[in-house]
């Protein structure tokens, strides 16, 4: 395959007619989009009394969607940065995609404790500017911890995302056949044009931007975890909280960048690009994380047993047999059983496999994420506070539309924008190695057709250049 070859592969998706598949698809995902919008609007029209949040457990759907959705967010900037960083080459497929999800997962993720708070429209008060409230952010709360932690995750994501898409932008703008599409390009690719004094500053921004989004990968979910971990609540009382969230949502979102990627690369005809090697590393990736999760939930009972506390210890039994008994069940076997069988490489390797346990692994994150919320505050320490959290119409709604608007921008993503990263999977291939053509003429090794045809020499020049027979 050569560098035209990527080119082409890749380029003509944004480029074709939009086929009607596509259409097909985003109506559906606009449709749930709107019901987002319509569930969102109801809601504040009639406060969050709609949703089935109450006492005891005032933190209900809202709380365990917006864990569920940062935490699918996470895997696009660990590939981009921390894979980056240690020069791990299969990654340069599917990064793009990655951080593009990464964004969606976040915008999804941030309207749920926006909307929490009731009136959203003094949402501006989390900000810390002098207003004449005199309502001042208490900086105390974890809650407002999130705000900052989040937007900042969110806002180097997306630098980090655009400064990688500016080389393929300019691939885009000089392959353009319409005004416009040649406009709105160009304006985005910055007056790209493959100078030598550009690839050097483009290394350098995207080598800097890979250092300071590092250390966020593990910050924000860390972060996300210090709204249970330091309550005095059983159950949330906890230290194993961070590493155990952040391992959570590597877990979550490595699976579902399998799920998107698997169908993709079928649709869009990239299995070349995105090769069955780059498919099993993720399976690996999701079978490490999902042990690291299983022995989280393990150490957790050895803890609460080892404390001698009987409000821990009653707090983790009533987990496992009391009335949601069913949820804890259901996260141990889809987090902690079904990755076993990635030990194996036939299934590892297996397309449906990896696409049926990707959907199962994520269906397991969202029960671990409601059991750690609900089971621990649906039991009070009096029983006479005891309650059983129940789920409305508006709840539900709200979670299923907010997958359409993922699925929404994904969409969007995969029609107008590269999908894949083409300088970054050209940069990694055989012929960006100089030495590629190493037979002196220009000539691949083991070809017999020259790359560049050696200059013919002119039988009236000496080998000085001068003209035979003197000046």
């Amino acid at each position: 395959m050569s560098f035209h070859d990527i080119t082409e592969m890749v380029s003509r998706h944004t480029e074709k007619k939009t086929p009607l598949a596509w259409y097909v698809a985003f109506g559906l995902a606009s449709s749930m989009a709107g019901l987002l919008l319509l569930s969102l609007a109801y809601q504040v029209w009639n406060g969050v009394g709609v949703w089935g949040n109450n006492q005891p457990v005032a933190w209900g759907w809202p709380i365990v969607n917006f864990v569920f959705w940062v935490g699918i967010g996470h895997a696009g900037t660990l590939i981009s940065a921390i894979l980056f960083l240690f020069r791990q080459k299969w990654r340069t497929s599917i990064n793009r995609a990655a951080e593009a999800m990464t964004l969606f997962a976040v915008m999804c993720a941030l309207i749920f404790p926006t909307f929490h708070v009731g009136r959203v429209w003094v949402i501006y008060w989390t900000l810390p500017f002098p207003n004449q409230m005199e309502m001042w952010p208490q900086f105390k709360s974890p809650l407002l911890w999130d705000v900052f932690a989040v937007s900042s995750y969110f806002i180097v994501s997306l630098v980090f995302w655009y400064v990688g898409l500016i080389p393929d932008l300019a691939t885009i703008r000089d392959r353009s056949t319409t005004w416009l599409r040649k406009k709105v390009t160009g304006f985005f690719a910055l007056g790209w044009t493959g100078a030598n004094r550009h690839w050097r500053n483009y290394e350098k921004a995207y080598l800097l931007l890979a250092g300071l989004a590092t250390p966020l990968v593990l910050s924000v979910h860390s972060v996300v975890s210090f709204d249970f971990a330091i309550s005095v609540i059983p159950g949330w009382h906890t230290t194993i909280f961070p590493p155990y969230f952040v391992a959570g949502a590597i877990f979550s979102g490595f699976a579902m960048v399998v799920t998107l990627m698997v169908v993709a690369r079928k649709i869009y005809g990239l299995e070349n690009v995105i090769t069955m090697d780059v498919l099993e590393k993720m399976n690996i990736i999701i079978l490490v994380t999902g042990t690291i999760v299983g022995f989280a939930y393990i150490t957790e009972f050895f803890m609460a047993w080892y404390s001698q506390v009987e409000y821990e210890q009653y707090a983790f039994i009533n987990r496992a047999f009391g009335p949601y008994a069913w949820a804890y069940w259901i996260m141990m076997t889809c987090n902690l059983i079904s990755p076993q069988l990635f030990w194996f490489k036939k299934l590892r390797r297996s397309i449906p496999v990896m696409f049926a346990l990707s959907i199962v692994v994520n269906i397991g994150m969202w029960f671990e994420r409601f059991v750690i919320t609900i089971t621990s505050l649906h039991r009070d320490f009096l029983p006479s506070s005891w309650g059983y959290f129940e789920p409305t119409f508006i709840d539900v709604t709200t979670f299923i539309g907010s997958f359409g608007l993922f699925f929404t921008l994904f969409l969007l993503f995969l029609r107008f924008v590269p999908m894949v990263a083409m300088a970054e999977v050209k940069g990694v291939m055989p012929e960006a190695d100089p030495h590629y053509y190493d037979e002196g003429d220009g000539r691949a090794s083991g070809t017999s057709v020259p790359f560049i045809q050696p200059a013919q020499e002119d039988p009236g020049r000496n080998e000085a250049g001068e003209t035979r027979g003197g000046r």
